[in-house]
């Protein structure tokens, strides 16, 4: 073999090995992963988990892999805020999450100050509509949601229905109550109760629901997560068996069934997707889904892979001297799963909502 050959090789070889060796793109991840409602925020990190292997095993960014870096924020503000931090510390170049309104009022501020581009499958609260920050949402907002279920009970003839919503995630759990009120308000009703309480294992769900009768509704509402709902309308089948119950698109998890069983039967309740979707699109991602985790994906795992799809589409566009933040909102509108997203100026996106009630153990959607 002649010295230029050789020569030749070598150099092939160096360029080999800087294209294989390239430092991983960070991600960041953060959600609920160990707090009472983690259903979301790991149903959440599984789609992401998804999008970022799918993405990797396509070649990355021109050879370069994403590594995803997941961190909890466990519904407490201190933990949130040091996982945020640490995501920081790690330059991440992107973060997906919060799933909660109540852990963006504190994350939200750490990774913008940073300038880090951050998008929120879930959060809805009207805190963070509006507002030309880092922050982009997938997510309608309480609004959004609040007027559509005051427009549904009031529909089915239910003119007092008495609230009681979780005080851990106040930020949301207040902004739906407050926009659900200005809806029923506006169609000449007052709420009948407006009941607090703080979600914990020593929650007295029975006395949160006796306050909520003893304003003899005609309907009750929970603002409140899965596994909470599931207790309180245990404790409603039991005081007013006959009473309509409804519950925040929040508790709108895999986990609200298989806890609630033949309690929240009958039970209405809002999803961002639609589960019956027979797009091969949609059964493509939901065939690999089930085949990775062995399970369907719920309403949290469809926003979160949209939410990864943004980023990483975002990520293959971005141009020299561009911000992450600008290179999405230079390449939309995004194909999600289902639905089309188009961002405003601000990250915010509009999105289609189902109205749903639980018929023989599953999300049934009601007629438009």
């Amino acid at each position: 073999m002649n010295k230029t050959m050789i020569l030749l090789l070598t150099v092939a070889g160096v360029l080999l090995s800087g294209c294989t060796n390239k430092e991983p793109i960070k991600i960041g991840f953060i959600g609920g992963l160990t707090d009472r409602n983690s259903d979301n925020g790991q149903a959440g990190l599984n789609g992401v988990t998804l999008a970022v292997e799918q993405f990797n095993r396509q070649g990355g960014l021109n050879g370069q892999m994403v590594e995803l870096l997941a961190k909890d924020d466990a519904q407490s503000p201190e933990k949130a805020q040091q996982s945020s931090h640490e995501l920081v510390a790690a330059k991440a170049e992107a973060v997906i999450g919060p799933f909660t309104s109540g852990m963006a009022k504190v994350i939200v501020p750490v990774t913008g100050q940073a300038g880090v581009f951050q998008i929120s499958p879930t959060i809805t609260s009207m805190d963070f509509y509006g507002k030309d920050d880092n922050l982009f949402r997938i997510n309608r907002t309480t609004r959004d949601y609040a007027e559509d279920y005051a427009k549904t009970l009031l529909s089915q003839g239910l003119q007092r229905t008495a609230v009681a919503y979780d005080t851990r995630n106040l930020n949301f759990t207040t902004s739906w109550l407050k926009e659900f009120r200005t809806a029923e308000q506006a169609a000449g009703h007052t709420l009948a109760a407006e009941i607090p309480y703080a979600s914990s294992d020593e929650t007295d769900f029975a006395e949160v629901v006796r306050l909520m009768l003893a304003s003899k509704p005609d309907s009750l509402v929970f603002i409140s997560g899965a596994l909470d709902v599931a207790r309180l309308a245990q404790q409603a089948r039991k005081q007013a068996p006959k009473l309509p119950i409804a519950a925040a698109e929040w508790a709108a998890t895999e986990q609200l069934i298989e806890l609630g069983g033949e309690v929240v039967e009958g039970l209405l309740i809002m999803q961002n997707y639609d589960r019956d979707d027979q797009s091969q699109r949609y059964r493509d991602f939901a065939e690999a889904f089930y085949k990775r985790f062995q399970r369907q994906p719920g309403y949290s795992t469809v926003a979160a892979y949209d939410a990864a799809t943004v980023v990483l589409s975002s990520l293959k566009n971005r141009q020299r001297g561009e911000t992450l933040k600008q290179a999405a909102l230079r390449s939309g509108p995004f194909q999600g799963l289902q639905q089309t997203i188009v961002f405003d100026a601000n990250g915010d996106t509009r999105r289609k909502a189902f109205m749903t009630t639980i018929q023989n153990g599953r999300y049934v959607r009601l007629k438009d």
